[in-house]
């Protein structure tokens, strides 16, 4: 048995007498987490080591991910599109992937922000200059250029994190290894100095390891430490080698101590708190224990260091965000003053002025600085309606002041020309209508020039004249003709009832298809319109469902049909198909993602949830008439 000394108490374990066979006992209840934790005093839960230890064990996972606190933010918020995409790239060129998140996400929220406002911009001239919302187009070559960048980022990002989570976990498996040789040292029957040797040899090992998961940080490296304090309470060590090593200890503790002292005077505080987190990990991962006479001292002077630092660093913060407070003020302010600057007001000139003051008022904002991150968004969303409503209430002057006799007559010459183009039109459903609806707007909009107002008037009452005399004689003719089409429709649709379609899917599809040019080959009429049509498309899905059509598929035959009826004389009609189409599409891509958004509110490990499985189906059925429309579009765009 060997005789007691103090090593155990060396720093900062309990003062204990320890016998072998508690010894014994205590080596079989250390394996993965350290029984008791080293340096008791160093453990403190002071807000400033609390701040470095978090810090560290966030760091824990890449050694060198530090370096991104080292790269400046830039103010992303003031930069052009152009800019951004010159940002982005420079990052991704010049720094490692793992530290430029931070920049790359500020400067990728930036560059949507200005870039919707943009496109919300253009829209809006768009309208105002008579163009229709479902046409608008626009893109910039600037948008393609950054999401390239932005994808090369994220696959470079994903790769070195997948490679890393590899790295990281043979580390711990690494350092769990040395933790068990560690163990196996304990009451070898070998030569102290050989078992010394193997000690620092695996000391060495251990500071030459790499990272682990951050998770798994705080634990490890305890558990690896308990078993150093372990090492030196069963090892009967020479005592002036133990003395050496303490002195050597003392002496690196003592220089920790004078750096961070000596970072009260650095006056970058994000490179003055990186310092100390180092100097800490030095202090707990590479620099052993000390005497016990020095241990408290030590350490007190240190944590001394460090909580100067920290308050420092706190102040700092602090300073930071009454800049912020004042940055905000500011943007407030230029908000306020843009409000302001919306109201109606009547003269050119003055609007002239107006627009001016504004470009001035944005270039002001831009240049304020950074804001509390909690009011970021929202200011910018303030900003950009105030904004948009000045360009709207500007907009409006303009347009107003155009209101004169010249836009009158432009106007009504549009009216002329459209009822010239249908005075010859057969479709009298559709027509009249529009006709009727072409008068009323000719009577509302107003004078025109006198030298030209007779000569419109009496062409477009030509024009309106002539169609309704042709449709009246139609009318009278008409109502004769009507039954007998009638009867033909009803014995036609008699016919198809009593009919068998073949086997042969394709076969089929063609004899139905052979029905639909039939039946659209008839003449419309007036008598039981709606019926007859109504019972021809009951027995047509029949007969479809015989070849086990889909719906969609039977409604793309009927559609196809309609569609090769078409001219270019049904060209209004063609496009007032297409802006249904194209309406009634970005309405259901807009349903889509609301209900794929709502489906992440619900838990997925329930997926007999009677509301989940609702929200599944409409996301089907929305999806399938989808296909359906943009399948109908692509038939319509087959006419031009």
């Amino acid at each position: 048995m060997t005789t007691p000394d103090n090593l155990h108490e060396a720093d900062g374990l309990e003062n204990k007498v320890t016998t072998e066979t508690e010894n014994a006992a205590q080596e079989e209840n250390t394996s993965a987490l350290p029984i008791e934790k080293p340096e008791a005093t160093e453990t403190q839960s002071d807000q400033h080591l609390e701040e470095v230890n978090n810090e560290n064990a966030t760091d824990a996972e890449d050694h060198e991910n530090h370096h991104r606190h080292q790269i400046p933010l830039e103010d992303y918020h003031s930069m052009s599109l152009d800019k951004l995409v010159s940002a982005l790239e420079q990052l991704i060129q010049k720094e490692r992937v793992q530290v430029i998140r931070d920049h790359v996400e500020a400067i990728k929220s930036e560059f949507n922000n200005k870039y919707d406002a943009l496109v919300e911009e253009k829209k809006e001239a768009f309208v105002e200059d008579g163009g229709n919302e479902l046409d608008f187009e626009f893109s910039l070559p600037v948008r393609q250029k950054f999401f390239a960048l932005y994808n090369e980022y994220k696959e470079k990002r994903n790769q070195y994190y997948k490679n890393l989570e590899k790295s990281l976990h043979e580390n711990q498996a690494n350092r769990l290894e040395i933790i068990e040789e560690l163990k196996g040292l304990i009451n070898v029957e070998e030569n102290i100095n050989t078992t010394y040797k193997h000690f620092r040899e695996l000391q060495d090992r251990w500071k030459n390891a790499g990272p682990v998961p951050r998770n798994q940080y705080n634990d490890v490296w305890q558990t690896y430490h308990h078993h150093v304090e372990i090492f030196y309470d069963f090892m009967d060590l020479n005592k002036d080698l133990r003395d050496l090593d303490f002195k050597h200890n003392l002496e690196q503790k003592l220089k920790l101590i004078e750096k961070a002292e000596a970072l009260k005077d650095e006056t970058n505080i994000n490179v003055m708190f990186r310092e100390l987190q180092l100097l800490h990990k030095v202090w707990k991962e590479d620099i052993g224990p000390v005497a016990k006479e020095h241990r408290e001292e030590v350490w007190e002077k240190f944590s001394a260091a460090t909580k100067i630092l920290h308050e420092k660093r706190q102040d700092f913060l602090k300073d930071q965000e009454k800049d912020f407070e004042v940055n905000l003020q500011k943007k407030q302010e230029i908000i306020l003053k843009i409000e302001e600057l919306s109201a109606p007001i009547q003269k050119h000139g003055d609007w002239q002025k107006r627009i001016r003051e504004i470009e001035k008022l944005r270039q002001e904002f831009f240049d304020a600085g950074k804001v509390p991150m909690a009011e970021n968004e929202k200011t910018w969303k303030l900003f950009k309606n105030a904004v948009r409503k000045f360009n709207h209430t500007k907009n409006e002057f303009y347009k107003n002041l155009k209101k004169d006799q010249h836009d009158n007559l432009e106007k009504k010459n549009a009216l002329l020309a459209q009822a010239i183009s249908l005075k010859d039109s057969e479709d009298w459903e559709t027509t009249t209508p529009i006709m009727k609806k072409i008068q009323t707007e000719w009577s509302s909009i107003g004078h025109v020039p006198r030298k030209v107002s007779d000569k419109i008037w009496k062409e477009f009452k030509a024009a309106c004249n002539h169609y309704f005399d042709r449709f009246h004689q139609n009318k009278q003719k008409g109502s004769s003709e009507d039954q007998k089409i009638a009867d033909q429709k009803i014995a036609f649709i008699k016919e198809l009832e009593t009919v068998s379609l073949p086997e042969d899917k394709n076969s089929g599809i063609e004899i139905l298809k052979g029905f639909l040019e039939k039946w659209q080959n008839f003449e419309n009429v007036k008598a039981d319109q709606r019926a007859i049509s109504a019972k021809f498309y009951r027995t047509f899905e029949k007969l479809s469902k015989s070849l086990k059509l889909t719906s969609n598929e039977t409604e793309m035959l009927r559609f196809n049909s309609r569609v090769e009826n078409l001219t270019q004389e049904d060209e209004d009609k063609i496009n007032r198909e297409k802006i249904y189409l194209r309406k009634r599409i970005d309405e259901l891509n807009q349903d889509i993602r609301q209900l794929e958004n709502n489906i992440q509110f619900f838990n997925v490990s329930d997926p007999k949830n009677p509301l989940f499985t609702d929200v599944l189906k409409n996301i089907e059925r929305h999806k399938s008439e989808l296909n359906l429309l943009k399948e109908k579009l692509k038939a319509l765009r087959s006419v031009d």
